[in-house]
């Protein structure tokens, strides 16, 4: 068990108080039961969350939009699952919706995890949904600076010039100042 699975199991068993049902999903290498409880009702959520990481780490797109929605979630430790797990699904449609989440002013809150996976994705949409949202977020009085600081950093590890006016404004910004000097000397 990686560290990862086992920080996540660790979560859920004290979330479902030691049930049963619980140390079964943890265990099972069967990926059609851990499927079922994707389209089972009335499932608690811990429970879907522990079948989409699993079949989201092994490749099985049937956890896409479970993990999405986790990847939205208000809780930080259901987000940083998600991202794993969709970092690795290997799906062609994560990095449209990590950059839907991360571009969305209406959930800005829960950007920063979306922001993250576009950054380890390096995919076509990262970095104008990076750019639009860090560009979004300079804006006199705007409160979401991690999110900010996340975009300016991963513009920083993509490289990419396009990203010059964003990281100069950004470099105005005093908790920006020194993550935009880094992320815009590694510009190509």
């Amino acid at each position: 068990m990686d560290e990862d699975f086992r920080s996540l199991a660790d979560r859920v068993r004290d979330e479902s108080r030691g049930s049963a049902a619980c140390e079964r999903l943890i265990a099972t290498e069967d990926p059609e039961a851990l499927a079922g409880v994707l389209v089972a009702p009335e499932q608690p959520l811990w429970a879907r969350e522990i079948a989409a990481f699993r079949l989201g780490c092994a490749g099985d797109r049937r956890a896409f939009e479970t993990l999405v929605l986790l990847l939205n979630h208000r809780d930080p430790e259901r987000c940083v699952s998600a991202s794993y797990a969709l970092a690795r699904l290997g799906d062609p449609r994560t990095p449209r919706a990590a950059a839907a989440l991360a571009t969305n002013g209406l959930r800005t809150a829960y950007a920063l995890h979306p922001v993250r996976l576009l950054t380890e994705l390096r995919a076509p949409e990262s970095v104008p949904a990076l750019i639009s949202t860090l560009e979004r977020l300079l804006e006199p009085g705007e409160p979401h600076w991690r999110v900010a600081l996340a975009c300016v950093e991963g513009l920083g590890r993509l490289g990419d010039d396009r990203a010059r006016p964003a990281l100069e404004a950004a470099g105005r910004h005093p908790r920006l100042t020194a993550a935009a000097a880094d992320a815009l000397s590694r510009l190509a």
